[in-house]
Protein backbone atom coordinates (compact mmCIF):
# COMPACT_ATOMS: atom_id res chain seq x y z
CA UNK A 1 0.00 0.00 0.00
CA UNK A 2 1.17 3.51 -0.85
CA UNK A 3 0.43 6.34 1.57
CA UNK A 4 1.08 10.04 1.10
CA UNK A 5 0.68 11.91 4.36
CA UNK A 6 0.47 15.67 4.87
CA UNK A 7 2.45 16.35 1.68
CA UNK A 8 3.87 19.84 1.21
CA UNK A 9 5.77 21.06 -1.84
CA UNK A 10 6.91 24.65 -2.41
CA UNK A 11 8.50 25.80 -5.66
CA UNK A 12 10.85 28.81 -5.68
CA UNK A 13 10.55 29.48 -1.92
CA UNK A 14 11.33 33.01 -0.78
CA UNK A 15 10.97 34.52 -4.25
CA UNK A 16 8.25 36.52 -5.97
CA UNK A 17 7.36 33.38 -7.94
CA UNK A 18 6.93 31.21 -4.83
CA UNK A 19 4.25 28.56 -5.33
CA UNK A 20 2.96 26.23 -2.64
CA UNK A 21 1.61 23.45 -4.83
CA UNK A 22 0.79 20.86 -2.17
CA UNK A 23 -0.27 21.92 1.32
CA UNK A 24 -1.14 18.92 3.51
CA UNK A 25 -2.18 16.49 0.76
CA UNK A 26 -3.21 12.99 1.90
CA UNK A 27 -3.65 10.01 -0.41
CA UNK A 28 -3.86 6.25 0.15
CA UNK A 29 -3.49 3.78 -2.73
CA UNK A 30 -4.36 0.17 -1.84
CA UNK A 31 -2.45 -2.71 -3.41
CA UNK A 32 -3.71 -3.66 -6.86
CA UNK A 33 -5.57 -0.41 -7.52
CA UNK A 34 -5.30 1.29 -10.94
CA UNK A 35 -5.76 5.05 -10.61
CA UNK A 36 -6.34 7.47 -13.48
CA UNK A 37 -5.31 11.05 -12.67
CA UNK A 38 -6.62 14.08 -14.57
CA UNK A 39 -6.36 17.82 -14.09
CA UNK A 40 -5.40 21.01 -15.87
CA UNK A 41 -1.80 22.04 -16.51
CA UNK A 42 -0.14 23.04 -13.25
CA UNK A 43 -2.57 21.07 -11.09
CA UNK A 44 0.22 18.90 -9.67
CA UNK A 45 -0.27 15.63 -11.56
CA UNK A 46 3.30 15.08 -12.72
CA UNK A 47 4.74 16.66 -9.56
CA UNK A 48 2.87 14.05 -7.53
CA UNK A 49 4.38 11.24 -9.61
CA UNK A 50 7.85 12.79 -9.34
CA UNK A 51 7.58 13.01 -5.56
CA UNK A 52 6.51 9.36 -5.34
CA UNK A 53 9.43 8.34 -7.55
CA UNK A 54 11.90 10.56 -5.68
CA UNK A 55 12.69 12.70 -8.73
CA UNK A 56 11.97 15.86 -6.75
CA UNK A 57 12.14 16.32 -2.96
CA UNK A 58 9.14 17.06 -0.78
CA UNK A 59 9.18 19.95 1.70
CA UNK A 60 6.93 18.39 4.31
CA UNK A 61 5.03 15.22 5.03
CA UNK A 62 5.97 11.68 4.11
CA UNK A 63 5.64 8.91 1.52
CA UNK A 64 5.18 5.40 2.90
CA UNK A 65 5.16 1.99 1.25
CA UNK A 66 3.65 -0.82 3.31
CA UNK A 67 3.86 1.41 6.37
CA UNK A 68 7.56 2.27 5.95
CA UNK A 69 8.81 5.72 5.01
CA UNK A 70 10.74 6.02 1.73
CA UNK A 71 11.27 9.77 2.09
CA UNK A 72 15.03 9.41 2.49
CA UNK A 73 15.43 6.95 -0.37
CA UNK A 74 17.04 8.27 -3.55
CA UNK A 75 15.21 7.87 -6.85
CA UNK A 76 17.42 4.99 -8.05
CA UNK A 77 16.62 3.11 -4.84
CA UNK A 78 12.89 3.56 -5.33
CA UNK A 79 13.06 2.38 -8.92
CA UNK A 80 14.00 -1.07 -7.66
CA UNK A 81 10.28 -1.55 -7.01
CA UNK A 82 8.79 1.13 -9.32
CA UNK A 83 8.39 0.92 -13.08
CA UNK A 84 7.85 4.16 -14.99
CA UNK A 85 6.84 4.92 -18.57
CA UNK A 86 7.30 8.51 -19.71
CA UNK A 87 5.43 10.70 -22.17
CA UNK A 88 8.36 10.81 -24.58
CA UNK A 89 8.99 7.39 -26.20
CA UNK A 90 12.69 8.31 -26.36
CA UNK A 91 12.94 8.26 -22.55
CA UNK A 92 13.32 5.08 -20.57
CA UNK A 93 15.21 3.25 -23.33
CA UNK A 94 18.69 3.47 -24.88
CA UNK A 95 18.40 4.33 -28.62
CA UNK A 96 21.88 3.12 -29.59
CA UNK A 97 21.46 -0.29 -27.98
CA UNK A 98 19.52 -3.15 -29.52
CA UNK A 99 16.16 -4.26 -28.22
CA UNK A 100 17.85 -7.33 -26.74
CA UNK A 101 20.38 -5.17 -24.89
CA UNK A 102 17.64 -2.85 -23.60
CA UNK A 103 15.58 -5.78 -22.34
CA UNK A 104 18.65 -7.28 -20.69
CA UNK A 105 19.35 -4.02 -18.86
CA UNK A 106 15.75 -3.88 -17.64
CA UNK A 107 15.92 -7.54 -16.63
CA UNK A 108 18.95 -6.80 -14.44
CA UNK A 109 17.31 -3.89 -12.60
CA UNK A 110 18.08 -4.04 -8.90
CA UNK A 111 20.79 -6.69 -9.35
CA UNK A 112 24.50 -6.25 -8.78
CA UNK A 113 26.58 -5.55 -11.89
CA UNK A 114 29.90 -7.35 -12.15
CA UNK A 115 32.21 -8.23 -15.02
CA UNK A 116 29.91 -10.83 -16.53
CA UNK A 117 28.18 -10.29 -19.87
CA UNK A 118 25.26 -7.87 -19.80
CA UNK A 119 23.16 -10.08 -22.09
CA UNK A 120 22.05 -13.43 -20.72
CA UNK A 121 21.51 -15.58 -23.82
CA UNK A 122 19.50 -18.05 -21.76
CA UNK A 123 16.80 -15.38 -21.47
CA UNK A 124 16.43 -14.70 -25.21
CA UNK A 125 13.50 -17.09 -25.63
CA UNK A 126 11.79 -15.48 -22.67
CA UNK A 127 12.21 -12.02 -24.23
CA UNK A 128 10.80 -13.30 -27.51
CA UNK A 129 7.80 -14.72 -25.69
CA UNK A 130 7.18 -11.42 -23.86
CA UNK A 131 7.50 -9.42 -27.08
CA UNK A 132 5.14 -11.79 -28.89
CA UNK A 133 2.57 -11.00 -26.22
CA UNK A 134 2.57 -7.38 -27.37
CA UNK A 135 1.17 -8.46 -30.73
CA UNK A 136 3.34 -6.05 -32.71
CA UNK A 137 5.64 -8.53 -34.45
CA UNK A 138 8.70 -7.41 -32.49
CA UNK A 139 9.75 -10.86 -31.29
CA UNK A 140 11.97 -11.39 -34.35
CA UNK A 141 13.63 -7.96 -34.16
CA UNK A 142 15.78 -8.35 -31.06
CA UNK A 143 18.88 -7.17 -32.93
CA UNK A 144 17.24 -3.94 -34.10
CA UNK A 145 18.40 -0.78 -32.32
CA UNK A 146 15.72 0.87 -30.23
CA UNK A 147 16.22 4.18 -32.05
CA UNK A 148 15.07 2.53 -35.30
CA UNK A 149 11.64 1.61 -33.92
CA UNK A 150 8.55 3.75 -34.34
CA UNK A 151 7.30 5.78 -31.39
CA UNK A 152 4.51 3.31 -30.69
CA UNK A 153 6.79 0.26 -30.90
CA UNK A 154 9.29 1.94 -28.62
CA UNK A 155 6.61 2.86 -26.08
CA UNK A 156 5.33 -0.72 -26.12
CA UNK A 157 8.83 -2.04 -25.42
CA UNK A 158 9.29 0.62 -22.70
CA UNK A 159 6.08 -0.65 -21.06
CA UNK A 160 7.40 -4.21 -21.23
CA UNK A 161 10.80 -3.14 -19.83
CA UNK A 162 9.15 -1.26 -16.95
CA UNK A 163 7.25 -4.37 -15.89
CA UNK A 164 9.85 -7.05 -16.64
CA UNK A 165 10.95 -7.40 -13.00
CA UNK A 166 8.67 -7.74 -9.94
CA UNK A 167 7.15 -4.35 -9.06
CA UNK A 168 5.13 -2.67 -6.37
CA UNK A 169 4.01 0.25 -8.56
CA UNK A 170 3.70 1.16 -12.22
CA UNK A 171 3.84 4.90 -12.95
CA UNK A 172 2.45 6.08 -16.31
CA UNK A 173 3.17 9.74 -17.03
CA UNK A 174 0.99 10.68 -20.04
CA UNK A 175 2.54 7.72 -21.82
CA UNK A 176 0.25 8.00 -24.88
CA UNK A 177 0.33 11.80 -25.31
CA UNK A 178 3.08 11.79 -27.97
CA UNK A 179 1.48 9.04 -30.07
CA UNK A 180 -1.00 9.19 -32.93
CA UNK A 181 -4.57 8.17 -32.02
CA UNK A 182 -4.39 4.65 -33.45
CA UNK A 183 -1.07 3.87 -31.79
CA UNK A 184 -2.26 5.40 -28.52
CA UNK A 185 -5.23 3.01 -28.55
CA UNK A 186 -2.87 0.06 -29.03
CA UNK A 187 -0.66 1.16 -26.13
CA UNK A 188 -3.67 1.65 -23.84
CA UNK A 189 -4.98 -1.84 -24.61
CA UNK A 190 -1.52 -3.22 -23.83
CA UNK A 191 -1.41 -1.16 -20.63
CA UNK A 192 -4.72 -2.54 -19.40
CA UNK A 193 -3.62 -6.07 -20.25
CA UNK A 194 -0.24 -5.77 -18.48
CA UNK A 195 -1.69 -4.17 -15.34
CA UNK A 196 -4.40 -6.83 -15.07
CA UNK A 197 -2.23 -9.85 -15.85
CA UNK A 198 0.57 -8.80 -13.49
CA UNK A 199 -1.78 -7.55 -10.76
CA UNK A 200 0.03 -4.22 -10.54
CA UNK A 201 -0.73 -1.12 -8.52
CA UNK A 202 -0.74 1.61 -11.16
CA UNK A 203 -1.07 5.39 -11.34
CA UNK A 204 -1.70 6.93 -14.76
CA UNK A 205 -1.68 10.64 -15.56
CA UNK A 206 -3.61 11.41 -18.73
CA UNK A 207 -5.26 14.30 -20.55
CA UNK A 208 -7.48 11.87 -22.44
CA UNK A 209 -10.74 11.82 -20.48
CA UNK A 210 -12.02 8.73 -22.26
CA UNK A 211 -8.94 6.78 -21.20
CA UNK A 212 -9.35 8.10 -17.65
CA UNK A 213 -12.90 6.74 -17.55
CA UNK A 214 -12.34 3.51 -19.47
CA UNK A 215 -9.20 2.35 -17.66
CA UNK A 216 -8.58 1.86 -13.98
CA UNK A 217 -10.90 1.43 -11.01
CA UNK A 218 -10.40 4.86 -9.43
CA UNK A 219 -10.28 8.40 -10.84
CA UNK A 220 -8.68 11.43 -9.23
CA UNK A 221 -8.89 15.03 -10.41
CA UNK A 222 -6.32 17.48 -9.12
CA UNK A 223 -6.63 21.25 -9.04
CA UNK A 224 -3.86 23.47 -7.69
CA UNK A 225 -2.45 20.66 -5.61
CA UNK A 226 -5.75 19.49 -4.13
CA UNK A 227 -7.85 16.40 -4.86
CA UNK A 228 -11.20 17.79 -6.00
CA UNK A 229 -12.69 14.55 -7.39
CA UNK A 230 -12.11 11.04 -6.05
CA UNK A 231 -14.34 8.33 -7.48
CA UNK A 232 -13.81 4.58 -7.26
CA UNK A 233 -15.68 1.42 -8.16
CA UNK A 234 -19.28 1.90 -9.21
CA UNK A 235 -19.09 5.67 -8.70
CA UNK A 236 -16.31 5.86 -11.28
CA UNK A 237 -18.10 3.53 -13.67
CA UNK A 238 -21.12 5.85 -13.69
CA UNK A 239 -19.09 8.99 -14.45
CA UNK A 240 -19.29 10.54 -17.90
CA UNK A 241 -16.98 12.76 -19.94
CA UNK A 242 -19.58 15.52 -19.73
CA UNK A 243 -19.52 15.37 -15.93
CA UNK A 244 -15.74 15.71 -15.85
CA UNK A 245 -15.84 18.61 -18.31
CA UNK A 246 -18.44 20.31 -16.14
CA UNK A 247 -16.10 20.12 -13.14
CA UNK A 248 -13.26 21.51 -15.26
CA UNK A 249 -15.52 24.39 -16.27
CA UNK A 250 -16.48 25.16 -12.68
CA UNK A 251 -12.84 25.16 -11.58
CA UNK A 252 -11.78 27.47 -14.40
CA UNK A 253 -14.36 30.05 -13.23
CA UNK A 254 -13.05 30.11 -9.66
Amino acid sequence: MLEIKNLTKIYNPGTVTELKLFDGLDLTVPDGQFISIVGSNGSGKTSLLNIICGSIPLDGGDVLVDGKSIRKQRDFQRYASIGRVYQNPALGTCPNLTMLENLSLADNKGKRFGLSQGVNKKRVDFYRSELAGLGLGLEDKLDIKMGALSGGQRQAVALLMATLTPLKFLILDEHTAALDPKTAETIMVLTGKVVKEKGLTAMMVTHNLRYALEYGDRLLMLDRGKIVVDRAGEEKTQMTTEEILQVFGQLSMQ
